[in-house]
């Protein structure tokens, strides 16, 4: 079984097809998906697919783009919903310094908002980062200085630096379908050194397609080509990185619950 880690099933791109994407990600082995808040104005939605699916979970949080729209000066809103049980972690969060649509002084302070919520709450942490590593990491240790959280780096597409920092501070690595591209060779090289128990993958559906669907809208089932490009990277089987992803996912992830056999 697979897991797609990271998605955004409640866009409406998916709107007309509904069951038929989580039918053809189960046909490829994908066996669960989490379908991840990026605003608290859409969060209703985003949480009834979940409700709807029994495989799907989603999160809460507000996406560094949206900010400035949905500024956050406390955790009461995150952390009371993660008290409906189908609510398994806190983000997407984190610093996009690539658009800046939002002043990066606002990202910052969502961004430690949804790190008080993670810890509070013991959840893990979905981090959003683009053009924003030192600022990042920075943030990062500092929070952890006063009490401990679970996070993962999702679509990670940035350096060596970053990879190895979040690895000291014991977070997860998400591959996406970027390291499919024939241009990541950079991206493929700091994911070959990643140990095998911090790796998850996801497709950030409806973005990002593997090869070979890229520049087609994205959909958990394509999740299959960026597991079998990540098998290639570790040189390990097929199985082996499905086996080990979808364990690391429950890991992480310990208030979803593993689907029946």
């Amino acid at each position: 079984m697979l897991v797609d880690s990271h998605c955004h099933l409640e866009y409406d791109s998916f709107a007309e097809e509904g069951s038929a994407v989580i039918e053809r990600a189960a046909a490829a082995g994908v066996g669960t998906c989490v379908t991840i808040g990026t605003k608290l104005s859409t969060f209703p939605k985003t949480l009834a697919v979940a409700e709807r699916y029994q495989n799907v979970w989603c999160s809460v949080g507000v996406h560094p783009h949206d900010a400035a729209t949905e500024p956050l000066t406390d955790s009461v809103v995150l952390v009371e919903a993660t008290h409906h049980p189908k609510v398994i972690g806190i983000g997407e969060t984190g610093l996009d310094y690539y658009y800046d649509h939002s002043p990066r002084a606002e990202q910052a302070t969502n961004f430690l908002v949804h790190i008080d919520a993670a810890q509070e709450t013991g959840l893990p942490l979905i981090i959003h980062t683009r053009d924003a590593e030192d600022d990042t990491i920075a943030i990062l240790e500092e929070k952890l200085k006063k009490a401990p959280f679970g996070a993962v780096l999702h679509c990670f597409s940035g350096t060596e630096k970053l990879a190895e920092a979040g690895l000291k501070m014991g977070m997860y690595l998400s591959a996406s379908g970027v390291i499919t591209f024939k241009k990541a060779a950079d991206l493929r090289a700091v994911f070959r050194d990643v140990p095998l128990d911090r790796l998850l993958v996801e497709t950030d559906s409806p973005y990002l397609a593997p090869i070979p669907y890229r520049g087609k809208r994205n959909e958990p089932s394509f999740v299959v080509h960026t597991a079998k490009v990540l098998a290639e990277l570790k040189g390990v089987s097929e199985d082996e990185i499905a086996q080990v992803t979808t364990d690391n996912f429950f890991r992480l992830f310990s208030k979803a619950q593993r689907p029946a056999v």
